[in-house]
């Protein structure tokens, strides 16, 4: 079971996913659909780079895992603020 979730993982499906999980924001949010400082907008952002930051980690692509690391703690962060 564990073995099957690392293969999904390294999948380029799972880098799609995140990918278009981060565009989304982004896109949503320079068209003034959603703030920057919206759970929905944090919501995206933390799930994409989770997800780029796993699959950086499985592929051994360190910058590219301490840039999505940045990204996923800056918008757990956001959410948590939000959530005082």
């Amino acid at each position: 079971m564990i073995e099957q979730i690392v293969d999904f993982a390294h999948s380029e499906l799972v880098a799609y996913f995140g990918m278009i999980l981060i565009l989304s924001a982004f896109f949503l949010e320079t068209r003034d659909i959603l703030e920057s400082k919206a759970i929905t907008y944090l919501g995206l952002m933390a799930g994409g780079s989770g997800l780029l930051a796993i699959r950086a980690y499985l592929i051994s692509e360190w910058a590219f895992f301490i840039l999505e690391i940045a990204w996923f703690a800056a918008a757990i962060l956001g959410i948590l603020a939000l959530r005082k």
